[in-house]
C-alpha cells in the first residue's frame, strides 16, 4: 500500500442482530474516517471484531481468529486489529493478555470512538483500551453503512432492565435506554426514501419500549404508526419478553397490514421451576396463553423461540416439561442452545450443574422434536399461495436448480424456481406470489415458479448498489467471514 492509498477495513461480527446493526455503525464510522471496505479476497489494513459474550463458543472463535491473524499482521506492516462489543466490555484486560498483538479494545458504549482510537494506536505505537461504563448518547446518531439496500435494522432501545440469571447482557449493555417515537419514525421514513421496504425494530426487550419516558403502550403505538409510512411494506421486531407481552401489542400486529404475522418469543424453558431459577418472570401456562391469543388474532402466524437445555438444576421432569410446551406451542422453528457457564452471571455459581453428557442427550431429543414439528407445520402449507420477498445472500441464484430464495410474510424461508432469462428473474428486494409445492423442516419450495412478479423500489436500490464494477486483480486475503 502506498502512502496516498486509503486504508481498507473488514468487520467480523459475532452474535445477535443488535451486534449486526452495531457493525453497520462501525462500518459507517470507518467510511466517514476515510477507510474503504476491503474487497472480498483482500487482506484488510484494519480488521475489527465485534464480539458477543452470551455463549462460550463465541469466545473460542474470537481467540482462534486472533491467533490466525498474528502471523498475518507480523508480515503486513501497518495492519491493525480492533476488538469491540460485549466481550470487549467484559474482558477488557484479558484480551490484550491473551492476544498482545491487538491494537484497540473498545466497549459497547463507545463504538463512536473507534476511528480516534485506531489513529491514536498508530501514532503512539501502543495498544489503546477505552471502555465506558454507560451510554453517553443513543448510537442511532452515528453514521451507518447498511448491509442491505432494501431491508434495515432500526434500534428502538438499547440495554435491558431484566436480571435473568444466565444472561450477562444487562451488565454489558446497561439499563434500558429508549429512543423517542418521533426519532424512530423519522429514521424509518428516511430509510424508505432511500429504497428500504422492510425494517426490523430492535431492542433487548422491545415490548418494554417506552418505560423510560413513562408510556407502557408505546410499543403498540409505534407498530401502528409504522402502518402510516407510505412505501414501507414489511415490519418485524425482535425480541419481546413473554412477561411484558400485552394484548395491545397483539392487536397492533393483527390490525396493522405491514406488521408481519411472525413472532420470535424466547421460551428458554418449559419448566416453572427452571424459569424461577432463571428469574424469568412468567410461567409455562402464561407463555402458552400468549401464543393462543396471537394465533386467535393471526391464525397463520409463525412463532419461533429460543430454548436453553441443561440449565443448573434441570431434572428429567423439568426437561420433559419443556418438551411438552414445545409440542403444545407448535413452533415453526426454535433456536436451541446447550447451557454453558458464563463467568459473571449468577447461574455460573449455582449448584447442580448438569453433566455435559446429559445435556447433550437432552439437546438431541429436543432438536429432533423441534424438527418434526417444524416439518409438520410446513407440510400443512403445501398448496398455499404466499408472497415472497427475495433476499440478498439467501437470494443468490442456485445454478444447479435455477432457484432463488426469499422470505414469506411469516418469515419462512422459500426457495423459488426462477426463469432462465436474467431479465425475467427477481432481484433481492423484489416481491413475487408463488405456490408452495414442497416442505422440509427448515424451508419450503415453490417449484412452479413465479405466479406474479412485482418490481420494487427496494429491488431498484439493490440493483443500483450492485451495478458491475470494473474488474481488476485481487490480492489473496484472509478468508475471514464477515458474520462469525
Amino acid at each position: 500500500m502506498t502512502l496516498d492509498q486509503p486504508r481498507t477495513y473488514q468487520v467480523v461480527t459475532y452474535g445477535c442482530q443488535m451486534n449486526v446493526h452495531d457493525s453497520e455503525r462501525i462500518s459507517g464510522l470507518l467510511d466517514g474516517a476515510g477507510y474503504l471496505p476491503a474487497a472480498e479476497h483482500e487482506a484488510a489494513d484494519v480488521v475489527v471484531f465485534n464480539t458477543c459474550a452470551v455463549r462460550e463458543n463465541a469466545d473460542n472463535r474470537l481467540y482462534g481468529n486472533l491467533g490466525h491473524l498474528a502471523p498475518v499482521k507480523a508480515g503486513k506492516p501497518g495492519m491493525q486489529i480492533a476488538v469491540g462489543g460485549c466481550m470487549a466490555q467484559k474482558d477488557r484486560d484479558t484480551i490484550l493478555r491473551k492476544a498482545p498483538w491487538v491494537d484497540v479494545v473498545f466497549g459497547t458504549h463507545n463504538v463512536g470512538s473507534l476511528p480516534r482510537l485506531l489513529e491514536r494506536a498508530r501514532v503512539a505505537e501502543e495498544a489503546q483500551i477505552e471502555i465506558l461504563e454507560s451510554l453517553e448518547r443513543f448510537p442511532s446518531t452515528l453514521p451507518t453503512r447498511r448491509d442491505s439496500a432494501y431491508a434495515a435494522w432500526v434500534a428502538i432501545s438499547v440495554g435491558c432492565n431484566n436480571t435473568c440469571t444466565f444472561c450477562i447482557v444487562p451488565a454489558l449493555r446497561g439499563k434500558e435506554t429508549d429512543r423517542r417515537p418521533g426519532d424512530v419514525l423519522g429514521e424509518i421514513e428516511m430509510l424508505v426514501a432511500e429504497g428500504v421496504q422492510e425494517v426490523t425494530l430492535l431492542g433487548q426487550n422491545v415490548n418494554t419500549y417506552g418505560v423510560e419516558f413513562g408510556d407502557r403502550t408505546a410499543f403498540a403505538k409505534l407498530l401502528r404508526a409504522t402502518g402510516e409510512i407510505e412505501g414501507l411494506r414489511r415490519v418485524r421486531f425482535t425480541s419481546p419478553h413473554p412477561a411484558n407481552f400485552t394484548d395491545d401489542v397483539i392487536a397492533a400486529m393483527a390490525e396493522t397490514p405491514n406488521v408481519m404475522p411472525s413472532l420470535h418469543m424466547p421460551l428458554q424453558s418449559g419448566s416453572d421451576a427452571v424459569l424461577r431459577a432463571m428469574k424469568r418472570s412468567y410461567r409455562a401456562r402464561g407463555f402458552l396463553g400468549i401464543i393462543d391469543k396471537v394465533r386467535a388474532a393471526m391464525p397463520h402466524a409463525a412463532i419461533t423461540t429460543d430454548i436453553i437445555v441443561g440449565f443448573p438444576g434441570e431434572t428429567e421432569e423439568d426437561f420433559q416439561a419443556t418438551l411438552d410446551v414445545v409440542a403444545a406451542a407448535r413452533f415453526s422453528a426454535a433456536f436451541t442452545f446447550q447451557y454453558s457457564i458464563r463467568p459473571g452471571t449468577p447461574a455460573a455459581t449455582m449448584p447442580d450443574q448438569v453433566p455435559r453428557a446429559v445435556v447433550q442427550e437432552r439437546y438431541e431429543r429436543l432438536v429432533e422434536l423441534v424438527g418434526d414439528i417444524s416439518w409438520r407445520e410446513n407440510q400443512a402449507l403445501v398448496g398455499q399461495r404466499v408472497e415472497v420477498m427475495f433476499a440478498d445472500g439467501e437470494g443468490r441464484k442456485d445454478a444447479a436448480t435455477n432457484r432463488m430464495s426469499g422470505r414469506a410474510r411469516d418469515n419462512r424461508l422459500v426457495h423459488v424456481a426462477v426463469p432462465d432469462d436474467p431479465a425475467a428473474r427477481p432481484r433481492p428486494g423484489d416481491l413475487a406470489e408463488v405456490e408452495l409445492t414442497y416442505a422440509a423442516p427448515h424451508h419450503l419450495n415453490a417449484d412452479g415458479g413465479l405466479l406474479s412478479l412485482t418490481r420494487t423500489r427496494g429491488g431498484d436500490a439493490w440493483a443500483a448498489r450492485h451495478a458491475p464494477a470494473p474488474e481488476g486483480p485481487r490480492p489473496v486475503g484472509l478468508g475471514l467471514p464477515s458474520r462469525a
